[in-house]
């Protein structure tokens, strides 16, 4: 796979550090805060770099290559030799995190909140997200995305919802979930204003020209809770439809003669589906189904995370529900699934260790896979220079052992 944007290759262990044809051990001068950080083996995002360092100034990414090519003014880390780094993760649908849930927390603080207990978890950039609410909450949360965005790797804002298909509810509110009007856009078209912004609707609960005139604002539209027709999500796919949300759940199972949102999902190579790989939303072997069909680049796996991550509570409430953990389950008390327990390096080493993914793939799916999906490809999910230094060091066994945010070492 060659990259789209320009990249800096992996060079021979004798040949210099080079970015866009600079060679870097002869330029700047010192005590300039250049660091590297050196590992038997990184992952940029597309490849993988044997005995490298990544070359790290001002918060932002200057070259991968050789240690032995590192300028003399650069501070160097050694990770051990069963650690390596690949870029943090992108998490496009985070509704909680750390005991905060973004619906009881409609403010920059939460998501502030819920994007620094993910990055503990190796997610250095995510969208927080609300799960379908009323409109005075939904737009008293657009407004607090607009402060905080580009901040804390908080991304931007994904509104799952309001228009639903009150079939396809889940454990959305159905009386809060809505049918879309034109002069909905109005006031949803505020969203356009965060940062990077997406929003979650049922297609066929949406008037013509509506997903139109959202993609045309720089809004990424999601298909999700929906009971779609192949047919209503290819005319959506031609507005502007780009993203299908938490593939497999909440929308029919596909059928020999009736596709629906999760067939056409998996035919449609300009659609990036989301994924929830826990074990719980989505079996394995389907999970392995999906990356056949679709690849890493058409896979962004997601963590759809709930208060409970980071913490040691087993419970939470949403709205007027009591969610409770069990066996790594959040359902209410109707045995809904709600949301789900996870963090994007469990995901990674589930599919993975279970359901057999190549550990590229996988960490395609977390990093650059999901960035091009906001657009942000050469600002995140990829170690390629200029980019921010955000990167994860996992073990051999696909846990955390340290992140890095804007070039500095987060507490972990």
């Amino acid at each position: 796979m060659v990259y789209a944007f320009s990249i800096v290759r992996w060079l021979s262990s004798r040949q210099e550090f080079r970015s866009t044809g600079t060679n870097l051990a002869q330029s700047s001068p010192p005590d300039n805060g250049r660091h590297a950080i050196i590992a038997d083996r990184i992952f940029d995002g597309q490849h993988w770099h044997v005995d490298a360092a990544v070359l790290m100034e001002g918060g932002r990414v200057m070259a991968v290559g050789s240690p032995g090519a590192l300028p003399a003014n650069a501070t160097q880390q050694r990770l051990p030799p069963d650690v390596f780094l690949a870029p943090g993760f992108v998490d496009l649908q985070v509704n909680g995190g750390g005991g905060v849930l973004l619906n009881d927390n409609p403010d920059a603080e939460a998501m502030k909140a819920i994007a620094r207990t993910h990055r503990r978890l190796g997610t250095t950039a995510c969208l927080p997200t609300l799960i379908t609410d009323t409109r005075e909450k939904t737009r008293a949360t657009i407004a607090a995305a607009r402060q905080i965005a580009g901040q804390e790797g908080v991304l931007g804002l994904h509104l799952e919802g309001p228009f639903l298909n009150p079939a396809r509810a889940g454990v959305h509110r159905r009386n809060v979930i809505a049918r879309a009007e034109m002069r909905d856009l109005d006031w949803l078209g505020e969203l356009a204003e965060v940062g990077r912004s997406a929003i979650t609707l049922a297609p066929e609960c949406v008037p013509v020209g509506f997903i139109r005139e959202l993609a045309s604002r720089g809004i990424r539209v999601c298909a999700g809770h929906s009971e779609a027709t192949a047919d209503e999500i290819v005319r959506a796919i031609g507005e502007g439809l780009t993203g299908v949300t938490h593939l497999f759940n909440a929308m029919p199972a596909i059928s020999a003669r009736v596709p629906g949102l999760a067939g056409t999902a998996l035919a449609e190579p300009k659609l990036i589906a989301s994924l929830i790989v826990d074990g719980i939303h989505v079996d394995f072997v389907t999970v392995r189904a999906a990356f056949a069909a679709k690849s890493a680049n058409g896979i962004a796996l997601v963590t759809d995370a709930m208060p409970t991550v980071g913490t040691t509570s087993d419970h939470f409430r949403l709205m007027d529900r009591i969610v409770a953990l069990r066996n790594g389950r959040l359902t209410d008390e109707n045995g809904t699934l709600a949301g789900a327990h996870l963090d994007l390096a469990t995901a990674v080493r589930n599919a993975v260790m279970l359901a057999r993914i190549p550990i590229e793939d996988a960490l395609r799916s977390v990093s650059y896979t999901p960035a091009r999906f906001l657009g942000l490809e050469k600002e995140c999910g990829a170690l390629i220079p200029g980019a921010r230094a955000d990167l994860v060091a996992l073990s051999d066994d696909l846990r955390v052992v340290g992140c890095w945010f804007g070039g500095a070492q987060s507490a972990h």
